[in-house]
């Protein structure tokens, strides 16, 4: 069997973090990776910094949101050398639309780890994605909801093109999550 490393992507609030960790409990033996456990560091990379907290601004884009990135995924490298499944929970909304980015993660992980790349790509309306923020009331997304309209402008909900792996989990709903989740699993076991 081959190691996997599955990226579980979309925009914040589509429900990322709840689809993950079912599929991390349907998925026998797996790391389970949140890039939101990295924000207790982040905010106090705003505090030194003497900068307001908001995770979206030019500060955030600069010095840190990439920083988080790059730290997940190394965390990811080195689970795959103790497990076979490793799940990252993270946006990687710019990275999934970068092809030159998703095909050296790929070679990486084939070379280095003898690892594939799958790419969970959660559905979601707009407007399904801000009830969700409102609901989780996050001091992240203060800042998003007070100027929803600029933020949302930034999005791109759409599908990803150009991605060998990608699953399409739609998350807009409780049926269609029940779907999803049976058919995300019947696609990784036969991805074996």
């Amino acid at each position: 069997m081959m190691k996997k490393l599955i990226l579980v992507t979309s925009p914040p609030a589509c429900g990322k973090t709840f689809v993950t960790k079912k599929l991390a409990k349907a998925i026998p033996n797996c790391v389970y990776l949140d890039k939101d456990s990295l924000i207790v560091l982040s905010k106090q990379i705003f505090v030194v910094a003497n900068q307001e907290y908001n995770r979206s601004s030019d500060f955030f884009e600069a010095e840190i949101r990439d920083y988080e990135y790059d730290c997940i995924m190394e965390i990811a490298m080195e689970a795959l050398e103790y497990n076979d499944t490793v799940f990252i929970n993270a946006p990687y909304t710019r990275e999934v639309r970068t092809p030159g980015y998703m095909e050296n993660l790929r070679r990486q992980l084939l070379e280095k780890k003898g690892a594939e790349l799958i790419v969970v790509w959660v559905q979601c309306d707009v407007e399904v994605c801000r009830q969700r923020m409102i609901a989780r009331n996050s001091d992240r997304d203060t800042w998003k909801l007070e100027n929803w309209d600029e933020y949302v402008k930034k999005l791109d909900f759409s599908v990803p093109t150009g991605i060998k792996n990608i699953f399409l989990f739609d998350n807009s709903s409780d049926d269609k999550f029940k779907v999803s989740i049976k058919e995300a699993v019947k696609y990784f076991e036969e991805l074996k």
